[in-house]
């Protein structure tokens, strides 16, 4: 049997029950950003000598299955991050991996953990992401890779059908995917015992911990297997996240391959408006322009559709994508961005974490963010995998 989670997203209507706890029901005052933070010229980026990998795909003691997926899927030469992580990965150590953002990390997980499951069918693992995009894009990079290896595997997600996650949890998956407060519930309604699971992975810690995860994502860890391998892949290793992997990590072996914040590449700038009708019609200028892709934030999911709505009548190639949603609407506006079907995402901040769209040229802050700490996730749509990206702030004169 393929690999596979034997879920349809976005069929059913979306649970009611409790999901992503750590990140919902938040109200905040908006914090005072001085206007002169969202202005900075993109650093150079310095031209590094090409990385040489010590290894190739085909040199790693995995299955064969999986390294003719991979041959498939055209790997060939592995990432740093990849090159580096996946013999320690296979040797069984703990795994500390610090890196920016598209360099390929679920990748340097994902192939140790395969070729551990094929080869003892005793493990299972566990895989948190912070968002359900992310989830879903770990998912499917992880059926590719395993495409034709027997696992089974759920998505345990918000936005999606309660019921189809119950199913594929009674057929007791060998791999489950999921966001910490929707991995929570089910553990809550008894439909999850983690006793099982000796290998975990925690990708984007310090952004699950900046959302409001800590707690649940401790409780969760103090219920798997107390002999298991963890793989813990993080931005950064500020003090929050550095206290998690010293209560949960044995020995980890830490590989660093981060080049600088992803907000260096991007240049920032303001744009002033008086009135409303000025606002979007600056907006309509800028998004004019050839060869943009963007991303346009606004505060909440009402003024989302309502820009959305007046950018689509102005005949824009426009999608929109908000907490509101369905997870299959999300998903096939994701994709439809992805493949550039439309080259202009309305969004609310659930879009600044976890997307991975690498040619964002642009992200427009139509409305300015809750704090800078948002403000610095949202423009790091831009700028990814070494390129260069443009960020503008929109603020009123008055």
């Amino acid at each position: 049997m393929t690999y596979q989670t034997q879920r349809r997203p976005g069929r059913g209507r979306p649970s009611r029950a409790p999901f992503n706890r750590g990140a919902r029901n938040k109200k905040f005052k908006k914090d005072y950003i001085d206007p002169s933070r969202f202005v900075r010229a993109a650093q150079p980026i310095e031209v590094q000598a090409e990385y040489v990998p010590t290894n190739q795909f085909a040199d790693f003691a995995i299955n064969e299955l999986l390294k003719a997926n991979l041959t498939r899927m055209g790997y060939k030469l592995p990432t740093p991050i990849q090159d580096q992580s996946i013999p320690h990965g296979l040797n069984g150590n703990d795994i500390v991996g610090i890196a920016n953002t598209g360099t390929g990390k679920t990748t340097a997980f994902a192939v140790p953990l395969l070729h551990r499951l094929m080869e003892n069918e005793n493990s299972s693992a566990l895989i948190l992401a912070p968002t359900r995009e992310l989830a879903q894009q770990i998912e499917d990079e992880c059926r590719q890779i395993g495409k034709k290896s027997g696992l089974y595997g759920a998505l345990l997600i918000g936005g999606s059908s309660m019921g189809e996650q119950l199913r594929d949890l009674r057929k007791h998956p060998r791999i489950v995917i999921g966001t910490p407060g929707r991995v929570k519930d089910h553990i809550e309604r008894g439909t999850l015992e983690l006793g099982r699971f000796d290998m975990v992975v925690l990708d984007e810690v310090d952004r699950m911990l900046d959302m409001g995860f800590i707690n649940d994502i401790r409780f969760i860890l103090d219920l798997l297997h107390p002999d298991r391998q963890s793989f813990f892949f993080s931005a950064t290793m500020q003090g929050k996240v550095r206290e998690l992997m010293q209560t949960f990590l044995s020995d980890p072996v830490t590989v660093s391959v981060k080049t600088g914040d992803t907000s260096a590449n991007v240049d920032q700038n303001v744009v002033k408006y008086g009135s409303n009708e000025e606002r979007i019609e600056k907006l309509h200028d800028l998004l004019a322009q050839t060869d943009i892709k963007a991303i346009v934030f606004d505060e909440t999911q009402r003024s989302v559709e309502r820009l959305y709505d007046e950018l689509h009548d102005r005949g824009f190639r426009v999608d929109a994508i908000h907490g509101g949603k369905t997870q299959g609407q999300r998903q096939r506006a994701l994709r439809r961005f992805k493949q550039n079907d439309v080259t202009i995402l309305v969004a609310t901040d659930v879009a600044a974490r976890g997307i991975d769209v690498s040619d964002v040229t642009h992200v427009i802050n139509y409305s300015t963010p809750q704090s800078y700490e948002d403000y610095v996730h949202r423009i790091g749509r831009a700028g990814r995998a070494g390129r260069a990206g443009n960020a503008l702030t929109f603020i009123s004169r008055y």
